[in-house]
């Protein structure tokens, strides 16, 4: 903040203006005086023009007298300067002898009565113009335009001093306010308020300065917020140096404790004590101005820092999706950082700066987290309001947890910053709710007629099984958004209950759903219907049994690797799809291999007691093609899940290995060795069992090193 160098004083007589004298002792004849809002206000001050800081009023000459005054003005002009003083006395010794006068006259009149107020007033004790004179010089020791003394570089027992000067200054100030009725006080009045002027804007700058000497910790950085604390920062102006990985953690907290928002412990006591100075001497609005615009830029830079950057609505809304996704991410450290670390941390500092006046402090807090909340809080609106999309989900959902998680206390913002967290939140979780159960019409419009090759798992159950169980990593969130939504419902419709019933659940364990369970359970029988659908695409029931199994079984282990979801559908629903498992492999095996074992069934092989070779021929032939084609044909298909392909050649083995043993242990023999029995008989058993292990692999094997 610009300090005002020009403050106007009230009513000023002409003769004061263009007393020479009187205007070296007043740099600025447009100079105000700021009087203490707390005093109380006597008749005589209740004329007082009002402003944000009172002024003083300067009593305009008596008509009759002017001539007079003037004429004496004008004697003092011809008298030689250094005779005037020499006579009055006009300078003291030094600056500590009239400063006891100082102290003495203000305690006095301060237990005067208001009584007796015009009879303190007969005389304007010449020590007063002597103490503005001799502080006016020290002024200029301090803030000239040839030299300007920075706070920092003075000496301690200097700025002690210096303050219980300028404390004076203000005191007495206070108490000549109480003869500014008088017109031989107006001079006085006026020579001690400029006084008091200009060390308050001396004081200003410096503390403005003081206030910009800061350092932003590195824990203000993503890497280093609460949660990731590993290393830790000095922000002392005198020692910014990184802690040691091997300082014990009691130290690193210890240095970070002394530590206040980048102020080391000098430049917060320098702080605290010319802002107690200005809030003294009338100059709270400059001095918590000056502080709010430090520690707001200070935030500023903080989300800087974490890559936040300031975007309009219609900036997030031009966004490219990818664009934004980052942008998300950077927001939620930034709004985070804010909550966790950085709403705190000033929180202290401005409870330390201002510790004496406990609701400036708290309008400052106030001020400082409601700026910086609309600012993240605008974004959020922002990203809520863009076009729904399936992708969108997660990140609505991370910044709906940011928001939720992340709350500022309550004593911090005010109804404006609470209303519109809860606005947000409730528009983020109205698209999730959409959003999510946009992937209804998804599954229901994905009727595509194309086979997914060799039966293997379609796009539609992987994209919805993926996107279902990164959702029930949000379950608590989710459970938390379909409900509230759910309420909104019945509260706009008067009707409908809290919970739905399972209608795969038995009778005698019904059990009351949650609206997002009950969503959960809508999209699995949608996807399960959709399947059944795409399996009538294959025309051999055998692969239409294959694609159910591998689509299933994909189902189940997507299940199995999150507890979430399996909490979510029960323990009922995951045996149910088990079973429907079993019964789709079961129906493979009689599809498939139930005719291949229907050709080494020995009836209408035997005649007689004798076994009918040519009929005997005409089995192995038949069984031969039939295993061919197969092989030729499975082989192809895909089963891509390791366990459900090892099950089904086990038990594919298991089924016919033994079987065809047997047959061929009995009717082999009738063959007479060499050519005729390598025409009929094309395999044996192992080679059978080698060839099913080359099944369901996704490409034909070759046959190469098999008879044809």
């Amino acid at each position: 903040m610009d300090v005002e160098n020009d403050k106007p004083l009230p009513d000023q007589s002409p003769d004061y203006a263009s007393d020479n004298t009187k205007t070296e002792n007043n740099n600025n004849d447009d100079e105000n005086y700021i009087v203490d809002q707390d005093l109380p206000q006597n008749d005589q001050l209740n004329k007082i023009p009002s402003s944000p800081k009172p002024s003083i009023d300067v009593v305009e000459p008596d008509p009759e007298n002017a001539d007079a005054i003037d004429s004496e003005v004008k004697d003092d002009q011809d008298e030689p300067t250094e005779t005037k003083l020499q006579e009055s006395s006009f300078l003291p010794p030094d600056l500590n002898k009239v400063s006891e006068e100082i102290d003495q006259y203000i305690s006095t009149l301060l237990s005067t009565s208001k009584d007796n107020e015009s009879t303190a007033a007969s005389e304007v004790p010449i020590f007063i113009e002597q103490f503005a004179v001799l502080v006016e010089a020290k002024l200029e020791d301090y803030d000239s335009i040839e030299n300007h003394v920075k706070w920092s570089q003075l000496k301690e027992e200097d700025s002690v001093s210096f303050l219980e000067t300028m404390n004076r200054v203000s005191s007495l100030s206070k108490v000549l306010t109480r003869f500014s009725s008088e017109y031989k006080y107006s001079y006085t009045i006026n020579s001690v308020g400029g006084v008091l002027q200009r060390a308050m804007s001396y004081l200003e700058e410096e503390f403005k300065s003081l206030l910009e000497d800061h350092k932003i910790h590195d824990r203000d950085h993503p890497s280093n917020s609460s949660i990731d604390r590993k290393h830790k920062r000095s922000a002392s102006s005198s020692s910014n140096q990184e802690l040691d990985e091997n300082v014990p953690p009691e130290s690193a907290t210890a240095a970070e404790e002394n530590n206040f928002q980048g102020y080391s412990e000098e430049i917060l006591s320098n702080l605290i004590k010319l802002s107690k100075a200005m809030m003294d001497g009338g100059y709270e609005t400059e001095c918590c101005q000056l502080y709010f615009v430090a520690r707001r830029n200070a935030l500023d830079d903080s989300l800087h820092k974490l890559g936040f950057e300031k975007y309009s609505i219609d900036d997030v809304q031009k966004m490219q999706w990818e664009s934004l996704e980052r942008e998300i991410v950077t927001w939620i450290k930034a709004f985070k950082n804010f909550a966790e670390v950085q709403l705190t941390g000033e929180r202290k500092l401005t409870d330390i700066m201002f510790s004496d006046y406990p609701s400036i402090s708290q309008s400052l807090i106030s001020s400082l987290s409601h700026g910086v909340a609309i600012q993240l809080l605008n974004f959020a609106e922002a990203v809520a309001l863009t076009k729904r999309a399936a992708e969108k989900l997660f990140k609505f959902l991370d910044i709906y947890e940011a928001l939720r998680d992340n709350l500022f206390p309550e004593e911090w913002v005010n109804d404006v910053i609470k209303t519109e967290v809860s606005m947000i939140k409730s528009r983020l979780g109205e698209a999730i709710v959409s959003i999510f159960m946009e992937l209804e019409n998804s599954i229901k419009a994905d009727s595509g007629k194309t086979q997914v090759p060799g039966g293997a798992v379609h796009p539609l159950t992987r994209y919805t099984m993926n996107y279902l169980k990164y959702a029930c990593e949000y379950k608590e969130t989710l459970e938390q958004v379909f409900r509230e939504h759910q309420k909104i419902e019945r509260a706009d419709s008067g009707t409908g209950s809290e919970f739905n019933y399972n209608p795969h659940a038995h009778q005698n364990d019904m059990v009351k759903q949650s609206p997002f369970q009950s969503q959960m359970i809508k999209v699995m029988d949608l996807l399960d219907s959709n399947l059944e659908n795409k399996s009538k695409l294959y025309k051999d029931a055998s692969l239409k049994l294959i694609f159910m199994m591998n689509n299933g079984r994909y189902i189940l282990q997507k299940f199995k690797g999150s507890n979430e979801i399996n909490s979510l559908m029960g323990d009922s629903w995951y045996r149910r799809k088990s079973s429907d498992l079993r019964q789709y492999h079961k129906g493979y095996q009689r599809e498939t291999w139930g005719k291949l074992l229907s050709s080494l069934h020995t009836e209408g092989l035997m005649a007689n007691g004798k076994i009918v070779k040519p009929a005997v021929k005409e089995r192995f032939k038949s069984f031969n093609a039939m295993f061919d084609e197969i092989h030729k044909t499975q082989s192809s298909w895909v089963v891509s899940d390791e366990q459900l392909q090892s099950e089904l050649r086990v038990s594919i083995s298991n089924m016919v290995i033994p079987a065809y043993r047997s047959f061929l242990g009995r009717f082999s023999p009738v063959f007479t060795p060499g050519r005729q029995t390598e025409k009929y008989v094309k395999y044996q058993p192992e080679e059978i069992e080698t060839l099913i292990d080359e099944l369901f692999d996704g490409s034909a094997a070759t046959m190469a090193r098999w008879k044809l």
